[in-house]
């Protein structure tokens, strides 16, 4: 945005009050870049094609000139139908969007309804679909089902939107989606909306979309170093759990975070790993039920657990899987919200991956940092995601920082770490994977009469229970003082000097160190166990 050039405002966009109301409920006090470029052309009728990094704004910027252009034509509607489609490659996104146009269209009462079909199943939305929502959310191959079986008529859409529109095609659904835009009428407004110009993006472009406008604003793409850090440990594959173990049980890392893996067995290994020390994890699992994995993720935006661990959506987009499958996402798109520190476990494949893991964090305004650990074979993907994090910050200097993480500093504790990495065999992980699903599946369906009337219940089931397939030692759940780095002690000792008698242990004084440092996500760069007395404090 040009120096100077005044903001257009909310109420400059020619939206209804009733929008404006639930605006300002939600807090929102001026358009984001996105939403002030993409509003008044979607309110003109123009088709446009939204390019803007995640976490800036993109769905507002849709959904409210959407749910204008349906206030608008319902004033001299003659018949109730369904205007406006939204598509997106997975349940979890679609979901999302749901929940985000059911509140900007709060203040409209039953004027508008909305309805999500990606989750249920096609006789059950028979019903739903026969009351001729306004506004349809749904995966592009769902949508097809339930237009083959005459459910539903898109002859009278007004305005389709692709969301995250450079997943549709990876995600398998260009085949489904090529024959949907079949069904539709002549002449529509179209919308796409994605991080990245892909090649996915341009031929869909070329299919749905009339002399579009594109967007590409002056914003950029990565979020800005001020907001969200980069830093880098260098370890070896199999220290890499000692490490994790080490920041976690050390409490160096605080608020909520996000650690990535690059498949679900990693996933569920990391957790059976973390759940011998007594630190409780949750698995954001595609294989189990859709209901389940939105109410992890709602759990998890509220609060209740502050770990959570994902396989990088890339892994979903083997040809092999099933259908179900391939309508889920992981670490892209998905709003986990107020995220402090996205960890890679396992480094990602590619640069992409890098970017869509990295938006998990520093989304909007708040600020963030990636932490990832680096083996030798990680080098390469590394050094290729630094080059593209330079061109994007116009920096000369380095972006992922080092972080100088010394292993012999936790010495003790790489000996626990590899017996109860070890402990956790391929058995103990098939083993428990199929527990939690069977868990969750009864929880899904046996219980979902008590809790339609128990509703408190279901707001307090935990997802981030012990799995125990792997044998827990008690004393593992304990650090003792002597195990403790001397450099986090000094720092521990600083920060406690006028605070009560501490218990034995290392509980509380890391506790105490840990909530002195109140300007960094990420402890770890205020504590840098190789420096050396009179240093000064690594920036």
């Amino acid at each position: 945005m040009a120096s100077g050039k005044k903001v257009l405002q909310f109420h400059e966009m020619e939206l209804d009050e009733r929008l404006l109301k639930a605006i300002s409920k939600m807090g929102w006090l001026q358009p984001t870049l996105i939403q002030e470029a993409a509003i008044p052309l979607l309110l003109e009728g123009k088709d446009v094609v939204v390019r803007a990094r995640t976490g800036s704004g993109k769905t507002a910027a849709f959904a409210l000139p959407l749910l204008q252009k349906l206030l608008n034509s319902k004033l001299n509607a003659s018949e109730q139908c369904t205007s406006a489609l939204v598509l997106s490659p997975s349940k979890e996104l679609c979901q999302q969007t749901r929940t985000a146009m059911e509140q900007m269209a709060d203040k409209c009462g039953k004027v508008v309804r909305i309805v999500d079909l990606s989750s249920s199943d096609v006789v059950a939305q028979r019903h739903v679909l026969s009351e001729r929502p306004d506004v349809v959310i749904s995966t592009p191959s769902k949508v097809l089902a339930h237009v083959q079986t005459g459910d539903l008529d898109l002859k009278k859409i007004e305005m389709l939107v692709v969301d995250e529109a450079d997943l549709v095609f990876s995600f398998g659904f260009e085949k489904d989606f090529k024959k949907l835009v079949e069904h539709l009428p002549p002449i529509y407004q179209a919308v796409l909306v994605s991080a990245t110009l892909s090649d996915d993006v341009m031929n869909m472009k070329n299919i749905v979309l009339h002399n579009p406008v594109v967007l590409k604003l002056e914003e950029p793409d990565l979020v800005p170093e001020s907001q969200l850090t980069h830093q880098r440990i260098s370890a070896e594959e199999n220290d890499k759990p000692a490490i994790l173990y080490a920041l976690l049980k050390l409490r160096l890392i605080r608020g909520k975070n996000v650690i990535f893996v690059n498949s679900v067995d990693r996933c569920y290994k990391l957790k059976l790993f973390l759940e011998q020390f007594k630190i409780k994890s949750c698995v954001l699992n595609s294989e189990l039920p859709t209901k389940i994995r939105i109410h992890t993720i709602n759990q998890f935006n509220q609060g209740i657990y502050d770990l959570i661990i994902a396989s990088d959506e890339r892994m979903l987009e083997n040809p092999g899987r099933n259908k179900s499958d391939r309508e889920s996402g992981a670490s892209r798109g998905i709003d986990f919200q107020c995220v402090a520190n996205v960890i890679n476990f396992d480094f990602p494949i590619d640069v992409n991956s890098y970017i869509h893991r990295a938006g998990r964090t520093a989304r909007g305004t708040n600020k963030g940092s990636v932490l990832s650990l680096v083996s030798l074979k990680d080098k390469e993907a590394s050094d290729a995601v630094e080059e593209r994090l330079r061109s994007g910050y116009m920096s000369e200097d380095q972006v992922i920082k080092n972080y100088q993480f010394k292993l012999e500093e936790v010495e003790p504790f790489r000996y626990r770490a590899q017996d109860a990495w070890r402990a956790v065999t391929r058995i103990a992980v098939h083993e428990a994977r199929l527990r939690e699903i069977r868990i969750e599946i009864f929880n899904s369906e046996k219980l979902k009469g008590f809790f339609n009337e128990n509703t408190r219940d279901l707001q307090v089931l935990r997802h981030d229970k012990p799995l125990k397939t792997v044998k827990v030692q008690p004393h593992l759940s304990h650090v003792p003082e002597y195990i403790v780095p001397k450099a986090l002690k000094r720092v521990a000792t600083t920060a406690i000097t006028r605070a009560p008698k501490q218990s034995r242990g290392y509980h509380s004084t890391a506790k105490a160190a840990y909530e002195s440092q109140k300007d960094n996500p990420l402890l770890c760069s205020e504590i840098d166990y190789g420096r050396k007395r009179g240093g000064g404090r690594r920036k």
